[in-house]
């Protein structure tokens, strides 16, 4: 794969681009789809005034991308942060458009954000941020058009609030706009830990195709947010041993495993992992470097990028986090023997459940946590294999076979369509 210069590195929409080109090359993929799907077809700024607790106003900006709506409506989260871009956002809609086709799940790509630290915002400003974000942009959502979810520095009250605001303008109640709701809402059962369940699916079969017990199988989990946690938790139940987590305020080191639900109970009394009696403080960077045969970043983007790739120890990187490894970084990993199982594949129980979230709401009819999970686990399984054996028969890594699958699937599908003119 052509290789980034370093200063470009770590744009998330450029490290996309440039793995969405290699695997279109390996695809001899049709010049004019090429471009079709290079482009997002949609991109929306907004900038918006909000009266702050104080009796200030405030403008906040905000995003929402629509990558590819041709295998169905837009899908993906809304976060809220300081450091939200649009080249962000960008390229995490059109991961959310290969992500849905991996899966093969009907939906496109979308992704939203607005910049603002949900820290320092009080429970009722983030309420009218998120009320006049959803206004501003209602036109362009819905249940047939896009289905926003939660994210970095949202939740199912932010889900609710957009539902909320959503069916105020339409006049009745339309569950099916939004996933990632409180259950009594229309929220799917087993969606709060659907993607660390997903995670801990492709964990087990990872070890499977490589011909590894679970039994003695080390773990460093980075981040140790929703998505994180739960990973951590459903790999600890199945007997894999957590040795280390690391957050952005330090890192936690214990050899002989480190007691989850404890440190769950230590995070949720005290909102940080750090204090934990459990387990060894640690330098937060240096712990992703320890040996290990599972090494899973939960958290953001760009953790294992030049600077750190060559140093790390583990037998499997699964991406729990969306675009976590840098294409230059996926270079020295393919030279060392990682196994990786990429973020569009390994993270994807998340939006798998939120399909069976929209179906739920969409037929009136909710199915138990155990057929949720259960469903999940065939879908989650099928797609592993998906990606292994299209791997295996073009002679590709697992990064570019999941993406040369997602893409023929998009890419038929707007094939059939044809370009409307």
């Amino acid at each position: 794969m052509e290789t980034l210069t370093l200063e470009h590195e770590t744009n998330p929409w450029e490290a996309q681009a440039a793995r969405f080109e290699f695997a279109a090359k390996k695809l001899n993929l049709d010049r004019g789809i090429w471009k079709v799907l290079s482009q997002p077809s949609r991109e929306i700024i907004v900038h918006f005034p909000v009266a702050m607790d104080d009796g200030t106003v405030e403008v906040f900006t905000g995003y929402r991308v629509q990558h590819s709506v041709a295998r169905g409506p837009g899908k993906g989260g809304i976060r809220y942060a300081p450091d939200v871009s649009l080249d962000e956002v960008r390229a995490l809609a059109s991961w959310m458009t290969w992500k849905c086709a991996v899966v093969n799940i009907p939906f496109g790509g979308a992704k939203g954000g607005v910049i603002c630290d949900p820290r320092k915002l009080s429970q009722t400003e983030l309420e009218r941020i998120t009320r006049r974000y959803t206004a501003e942009l209602i036109e362009f959502l819905g249940p047939e058009k896009d289905v926003p979810a939660p994210d970095m520095g949202t939740d199912e009250q932010t889900m609710a609030w957009i539902m909320d605001t959503y069916s105020m303008h339409m006049r009745q109640t339309v569950n099916a706009v939004v996933t990632g709701k409180p259950v009594n809402l229309g929220g799917s059962r087993g969606r709060t830990a659907a993607t660390g369940r997903g995670l801990s699916v492709v964990c087990d079969e990872a070890l499977k195709t490589l011909s590894m017990p679970v039994a003695g199988c080390r773990v460093i989990v980075q981040g140790f947010g929703n998505v994180g946690s739960n990973a951590a938790r459903l790999l600890a139940e199945k007997g894999y041993t957590i040795i280390g987590i690391s957050e952005y305020d330090g890192g936690l080191f214990n050899p002989d495993g480190i007691d989850i639900p404890a440190l769950i109970e230590h995070k949720k009394n005290t909102r940080t992992i750090t204090g934990f009696v459990g387990a060894k403080a640690v330098d937060k960077g240096e712990l992703l470097t320890y040996p290990c045969e599972i090494l899973l970043p939960a958290a953001t983007e760009n953790v294992i990028t030049s600077r750190n790739a060559a140093q790390l120890r583990c037998k499997i990187l699964c991406e729990g986090a969306n675009g976590p490894t840098t294409p230059v970084a996926d270079e020295i990993l393919a030279d060392k023997k990682i196994f990786v199982v990429p973020d569009i594949l390994a993270n994807a129980g998340g939006v798998t459940t939120s399909y069976f979230e929209w179906v739920q709401d969409r037929m009136g009819y909710f199915w138990t946590e155990a057929e949720v999970n259960q469903r999940l686990d065939h879908i989650m399984t099928e797609s592993f294999r998906d990606v292994i054996t299209y791997a295996q028969n073009h002679s590709v890594n697992n990064r570019i076979a999941a993406y040369m699958l997602a893409i023929d699937r998009v890419a038929y599908t707007t094939r059939q369509r044809g370009i409307y003119a």
